[in-house]
């Protein structure tokens, strides 16, 4: 969700504002992946290395993310949509921390649309978390080290419940991942636009939706195999 900030300058406003009108963007995101029937929406919202921007900006998109936190649950338990915060949350408050469990909590046993917050996240943060579990158990003597695959490393990652990811979409105009859920994107189509994200709406979203179904997904097969 990138070009909050820039947002905002653009109209010689201060970066704040643009943080607030990207709520707006997240809640029209959200309800358009839910009434798609869509499986899953993960969402960078504050990456690992976010912490070196202003401390300002820090403090206030903290204190954002605590008051969507309390205002959104609603919403979300209405709607039967599952909250779920990826990421390392003891870089967070206790009272945020405290707001992120009951969150989850209470959206635990929705069974719609599945919103996946990545706050505090790195997508090599993930891989190192998910190599530590597994280098836990084979201390342990509970797992050998030939016995590691790809899938059992995949089911310690942070979204190692849903299946692997269809589609990036990166608002702002800039083209990488700047280290987002990397062991989930080895086989996604990727979807740039210079759409910053306060203008991100229901349209542009079906135009990325659109642009990935005009795509031949091979995973490693030619296309007449597929044909």
């Amino acid at each position: 969700m990138d070009g909050n900030g820039r947002w905002a300058q653009s109209k010689g406003k201060h970066r704040v504002l643009g943080h607030k009108h990207g709520v707006q963007s997240l809640r029209r995101a959200i309800a358009f992946a839910s009434e798609q029937k869509l499986e899953a929406l993960t969402l960078f919202a504050f990456s690992s290395e976010n912490w070196q921007r202003p401390v300002q900006e820090v403090d206030m998109l903290m204190a954002l993310f605590f008051t969507v936190l309390s205002s959104e649950v609603k919403k979300l338990q209405k709607n039967n949509i599952k909250l779920k915060v990826i990421g390392e949350l003891s870089g967070f408050s206790e009272g945020l921390q405290k707001k992120i469990i009951e969150a989850e909590n209470r959206t635990q046993a929705n069974t719609g649309l599945v919103v996946n917050v990545a706050a505090n996240y790195g997508g090599r943060w993930d891989i190192t978390q998910a190599t530590k579990k597994l280098a836990t158990l084979v201390a342990a003597g509970k797992l050998k080290v030939e016995d590691i695959n790809e899938q059992l490393l995949n089911n310690v990652t942070c979204l190692a419940e849903l299946p692997p990811v269809d589609l990036l979409i990166r608002t702002g105009g800039d083209q990488r991942i700047s280290n987002f859920i990397l062991w989930q994107l080895a086989y996604a189509e990727f979807y740039f636009t210079d759409v910053l994200w306060p203008d991100f709406d229901g349209q542009e979203f079906q135009y990325a939706l659109d642009v990935f179904s005009s795509k031949e997904r091979r995973f490693g097969k030619t296309g007449a195999q597929l044909s």
